[in-house]
């Protein structure tokens, strides 16, 4: 029979504020610049803030003043940012290990150098010295193109060659399929995107536009002087014996080519030293979209936390509006009264972001003080909890506020993720962090001999005697992840 019943539940529900407070907390820089210009552009009771005073007090501070104390309750300072074949295991071979990230750019006025000197700072320098900016490849090569004389198609038809490299610096496509996705009239042949070819590989460093591997390792050949030691082996094995190389079949190589025992080490040593990946030369574009949320700089021995002062588009209530709105009649029941709540609403949790954001990371500094002294070496093992812990906040909230977010120190611009690494036991039964274990490995790979390099094994034996217990496919993991090639690679006859 149906039957009434009375039961009692409780749930736990987000009010429309704490769902946007959340919201922009797990947005980075950029995102949050953009949602806040959105709401310029939509919301009535919002307006740039464009006044000197407000730019003197924020960005005005001192690295030796308190650089914590928030704006105005109704003002917001927004940041603004500015696999194996033959052929491939020959290209393993020749890439170099242990290449340095290249820090992001980041764009803005981040405070006064002579400021900063004034103030103790120990570099003196401006944390924008600290980043450095690039041209992408196809930048680079539109700029030489422009010194070349040319008729209006010839360049039309260099620059689609350009445009077709990829960020290796390969024209991976056919001519022919070139040829037949460019609607020129007469229509485009073979033989001119040739000659516009050969026009590219010429334009800047020697191996662009190649079209395989060989090609490529060949055009670098051909740039070195005529009386270089083992060039003329050394562009035999480039077009012909690659896949011999990588399979170091040496007396195979010996025998194919005519060459004495001494000819063909010079020509392989020749080979290794060419870059399979010329294009990575360059700057990325995609490298300019980072941007600092924090600053950190060293002031008369202490480490100082600051928001990123680079403040457009700034944003305030319009108090005018606001005040003839609370002065109509009915305004409490007119929909602009939704539109000035949310207007409120979000200089407060905007300001309630930056202000978790910057205690996270003073408690990421106070916990990774010796990183900022020492380097990657000193990195400590390092949990969300601990600091949802000592900031008395919920370890998702943490986690939100360390995503996307990036921190712009003397040593580079990092995540804040970059701060939390892994533990790892030791010997002695105390712990330290992976980043360390991956500075130590770089550090004994970098100091190997070259005819005799480090196998996973014994890198992992040289960490046990410093007391750092782990497992040889660990070290081959955290090898992979600094794209060092194994020891076989590594070795130069």
């Amino acid at each position: 029979m149906p039957s009434i019943e009375l039961r009692t539940r409780q749930s736990l529900a987000l009010t429309p504020r704490l769902q946007q407070s959340v919201r922009l907390l797990q947005l980075s820089a950029l995102e949050f610049q953009q949602e806040l210009r959105t709401a310029l552009d939509t919301n009535p009771f919002l307006e740039y803030d464009s006044s000197e005073a407000d730019d003197v007090a924020l960005a005005g501070t001192t690295p030796g003043e308190d650089a914590s104390v928030p704006p105005a309750a109704d003002t917001l300072a927004a940041v603004q940012p500015d696999g194996l074949t033959a052929e491939s295991a020959a290209s393993d071979t020749l890439e170099s290990a242990g290449q340095d990230d290249m820090p992001a750019d980041f764009s803005g006025d981040y405070g006064s150098r002579n400021s900063t000197r004034q103030n103790g700072d120990s570099d003196g320098s401006d944390p924008a010295d600290w980043a450095r900016s690039q041209p992408t490849l196809r930048e680079q090569l539109h700029d030489a193109l422009r010194l070349y004389r040319l008729d209006d198609r010839d360049r039309a038809v260099a620059r689609f060659i350009i445009e077709a490299l990829d960020d290796d610096g390969y024209l991976r496509q056919s001519l022919a399929d070139l040829a037949d996705s460019v609607d020129l009239e007469p229509t485009l042949t073979e033989e001119e995107l040739l000659v516009a070819l050969r026009l590219v590989q010429s334009l800047d460093r020697p191996g662009l536009g190649a079209r395989s591997l060989s090609e490529c390792l060949a055009l670098q050949i051909n740039a070195l002087p005529a009386d270089t030691p083992g060039r003329d082996v050394a562009r035999q094995i480039a077009e012909h014996h690659l896949e011999r190389l990588a399979r170091r079949e040496q007396a195979e190589l010996q025998k194919q080519i005519g060459c004495s025992a001494e000819e063909l080490r010079v020509a392989c040593a020749l080979v290794r030293k060419l870059d399979p990946k010329p294009g990575n030369c360059y700057g990325r574009a995609e490298d300019n979209y980072v941007v600092p949320d924090v600053i950190v700089r060293q002031v008369r021995n202490k480490w100082v936390v600051s928001i990123n002062p680079a403040v457009q588009p700034r944003a305030r209530i319009h108090r005018m509006y606001a005040q003839l709105f609370a002065q109509s009649a009915g305004a409490s029941r007119s929909p602009l009264a939704q539109q000035l709540q949310e207007a409120r609403w979000l200089i407060r949790n905007a300001q309630q972001r930056f202000d978790t954001i910057q205690r996270v990371a003073e408690c990421i500094v106070a916990h990774q003080k010796a990183f900022f002294q020492y380097g990657e070496i000193a990195l400590k093992p390092m949990v969300l909890r601990d600091v949802a812990d000592e900031l008395g906040l919920h370890e998702s909230t943490i986690s939100r506020a360390t995503g996307n977010k990036y921190m712009a120190t003397p040593r580079g611009i990092f995540e804040f993720k970059h701060f939390f690494p892994r533990e790892l036991g030791t010997e002695s039964g105390g712990t330290c962090s992976a980043a360390a274990v991956r500075a130590l490995l770089k550090e004994m790979i970098a100091a190997e001999n070259t005819r005799d390099p480090l196998s996973d094994v014994t890198l992992a034996k040289m960490l046990a005697d410093q007391g750092v217990l782990v497992a040889r496919r660990t070290v081959a993991k955290y090898r992979h992840l600094m794209k060092v090639p194994p020891a076989e690679l590594r070795r130069q006859l």
